[in-house]
């Protein structure tokens, strides 16, 4: 009796280890990496803010376009919706969490990236645990447990999505209770028995909240009632009977948990077919996939299935390194494929492991095809961004934690030097190895780096420091908005109050087909209200840049491209 005891708070001691251990990585360099057009998006909605309080057409100040990332205790979650309802494409749940989490730690004033990024983070912390109980619940072991935790908390990916402030970390904890949901009742089903009511009314809920979380949420539903259907496949082939089985209580119960989660999602279902502007979703029907891209999406697809595991530095440092980090990654991912192949083949007699295999092994099978689908037939390739392979990332990370598990326990039936406990240690380690990659800005750098953008501008401000500087882009969307808000953003990072030469912002609004020529025009109005000399920097500027007529003219000394920019200096005389 004892002795159970001890061993149970060992295991509750290691899973408190796993915990330290993913909670120091995901708030560490919480504010290292610079805000993209996304993040952006979330902290103005979640302050209860609009992008439209920014004037288009007008020459503004850094502080006029900061202004909406102002905390004001005046605004209410209802704020929040009717402005992310009306100016975006997301569900709310996620944005009003971070409005009250800001409330509750922030005082008046520009709004905490730290803070905001924080709330993610402790979310992903949460993810931990979790993952250890979804694990057991699946395998009925301690130890898959303890490696699904472990690989949860140096995960690349999964530490990746808990430093932005993004819905993503959440929306990962409405997919394992879902799935959690899904294994109990399909236990239930392999012994004839009912899923509970509470269960089913649980379920429906999960759901539910899911997708008021994040609409790709439905992709973890759809997968769900594939594996059910081949669930009900088994039980047509033993009973030769479909409508009798579809009629029993369990599976009218299932069916009623259907209905229930359709029901619970309709409002998002009514409110995403009427987003307000869906330009902002276009750039996920980028590419032919079945011309000489054909074999992208499949390439996307196992790098970020990859750096759910591992990863080593390849951004941000010399070819050499990348190229070695390359070769390493290539080399352990072999062997852990020849592990996942010895694993399958053998087990494939093993009833102890059916559930995790049938279970598990359909849920990744099937979701892996639902991606591919979407990229080669339904026109929208999911994998241009590793963000949207949430649904199946705790599947993954299970199934390999399974895989690992049965090598170690195997590991005194064999020397190789691929397999058993070094296999586990390697794959650890080089996790650890990209978690730190992560955090420390050598992996999963973001899309947008307006700090580049900003030294680029201060060089050239070096040169001739009193010279005003215009910053000009063409606008669609608030993603623009973002992106500008981002130099923005950096500048008044590196601003002293003794000497500051911040630069004046324009946003040129293009409307549909409207013409480049008109957007040029308006530039070049907006030129002459300004005084010389002028330094004007046109940055994602979609338009014609033909403005040598106003005396403009290009250096091209600074003609930058950067992650998420393209901007080029002119000066005018």
């Amino acid at each position: 009796m004892g002795s159970k005891k001890e061993n149970g708070w060992i295991h509750w001691i290691l899973l408190l280890l796993w915990i330290a251990v993913g909670t120091g990585l995901r708030l560490t360099n919480l504010e290292l990496k610079p805000p993209w057009a996304d993040e952006w998006a979330t902290l103005v909605f979640s302050l209860g803010n609009s992008f439209k309080t920014i004037p288009l057409e007008q020459i503004i100040s850094l502080d006029t376009l900061l202004q909406p990332l102002q905390l004001d205790k005046g605004t209410s979650p209802q704020d929040v919706v009717t402005y992310l309802m009306g100016e975006s494409t997301h569900p709310p749940v996620y944005f009003v969490l971070t409005h009250l989490w800001l409330k509750l730690f922030s005082q008046e004033g520009l709004v905490s990236l730290g803070l905001a990024r924080s709330l993610s983070a402790w979310l992903g912390v949460i993810g931990i645990p979790a993952i250890f109980g979804l694990g057991r619940l699946i395998t009925g072991s301690r130890t898959v447990g303890h490696l699904a935790s472990i690989l949860m908390a140096v995960s690349p990916y999964g530490i990746y999505l808990a430093q932005e402030t993004r819905h993503y970390t959440l929306a990962i904890l409405w997919v394992m209770a879902s799935l959690a949901c899904l294994v109990v009742t399909i236990k239930s089903l392999a012994v004839r028995k009912n899923p509970a009511i509470a269960l089913i009314m649980v379920w429906v809920i999960i759901n539910s909240l899911g997708v008021a979380t994040h609409y790709f949420l439905a992709l973890t539903l759809v997968t769900e009632i594939i594996v059910l259907l081949g669930f009900y496949w088994q039980e047509i082939q033993q009973e030769k009977s479909w409508y009798l089985i579809l009629f029993t209580t369990r599976w009218r119960r299932i069916g009623w948990a259907i209905l229930g989660t359709i029901a619970g999602c309709l409002i998002w279902v009514w409110t995403w077919l009427h987003i307000p502007d869906n330009q902002l979703t276009d750039w996920t029907g980028h590419g032919n996939p079945w011309g000489k891209d054909f074999f992208e999406p499949l390439g996307r697809l196992v790098a970020w299935i990859s750096t759910m595991i591992l990863l080593l530095p390849i951004e941000g440092t010399s070819i050499e390194i990348a190229i070695v980090s390359g070769i390493v990654i290539f080399l352990v991912l072999l062997g852990l494929l020849i592990a996942v192949w010895k694993y399958c083949y053998q087990t494939q007699n093993s009833v102890d492991l059916n559930l995790t295999k049938q279970v598990i092994g359909k849920y990744i099978v099937s979701a892996l095809l639902l991606v591919l689908g979407f990229a080669y037939i339904g026109d929208r390739d999911l994998t241009l961004a590793a963000r949207f392979q949430f649904f199946y990332f705790p599947s993954i990370l299970i199934f390999v934690a399974t895989v690992l598990s049965y090598f170690w326990e195997q590991a005194s039936k064999t020397k190789s030097l691929l397999f058993g406990k070094k296999l586990v240690v390697i794959i650890l380690l080089l996790g650890l190895c990209g978690g730190l990659t992560v955090i420390n800005n050598y992996g999963y750098q973001k899309p947008d780096r307006p700090d580049l953008v900003v030294s680029g501008i201060k060089e050239a401000q070096s040169i001739n420091p009193e010279v005003p500087i215009l910053v000009t882009t063409v606008h669609k969307t608030h993603e623009q908005t973002g992106e500008m808000m981002g130099i923005a953003w950096e500048w008044n990072k590196l601003k002293s109050a003794e000497q500051d030469n911040s630069p004046q912002f324009l946003l040129l609004h293009k409307q549909g087909d409207e013409t480049s020529f008109k957007i040029t025009e308006a530039l070049n109005d907006k030129i002459d209200e300004l005084p010389r000399p002028l330094d004007v920097w046109l940055v994602n500027f979609s338009a014609s840049t033909d403005i040598d007529e106003k005396n403009c003219f290009p250096d091209e000394q600074f003609k930058l491209k950067s992650p998420g920019y393209r901007h080029r200096l002119y000066h005018c005389y």
